[in-house]
């Protein structure tokens, strides 16, 4: 019989990680920066609020045993200029890729960062993915 289990937030977990790790940096182009989950409904670049940084849970394929869940995070920063954005970009996937925690024990490179455009906005962006394994958290029957 398979173990009852469930899996943590890890999208909640990776904007934790960030928000809490971008906070400590001194990087110029980390300064001020937002973490959130949802995409901001203005960021437009006369609007204060960039940089910004959209962490999303784009897959979630839990082990046949159980044991393990693995998540494709999305990360998507909007920043001042492609360069920055591209920047902070990469500084969160270090920071991702070197974590592990109660919820996320650890994880890897996937795609990215890429270059590209808020079509709305016309805002600089930079976007990639990690791929997260998860914890499971075991429920009594």
């Amino acid at each position: 019989m398979k173990p009852l289990v469930t899996f943590g937030d890890v999208q909640a977990a990776a904007a934790g990680v960030l928000r809490a790790a971008l906070a400590a940096r001194s990087e110029p182009y980390a300064d001020g920066a937002t973490v959130g989950t949802r995409v901001p409904g203005d960021r437009s670049p006369e609007t204060p609020g960039l940089p910004y940084v959209l962490v999303r849970k784009d897959s979630d394929l839990p082990h046949n045993s159980m044991a393990n869940s693995r998540c494709t995070i999305r990360v998507t920063v909007w920043h001042e200029d492609a360069d920055q954005a591209h920047d902070l970009a990469m500084l969160c996937q270090a920071l991702l890729l070197v974590h592990s925690g109660p919820v996320i024990r650890g994880t890897r490179p996937g795609t990215g960062p890429l270059a590209a455009t808020d079509d709305p906005s016309d805002v600089d962006l930079s976007t990639f993915t990690v791929l997260a394994n998860v914890k499971p958290i075991p429920l009594t029957a």
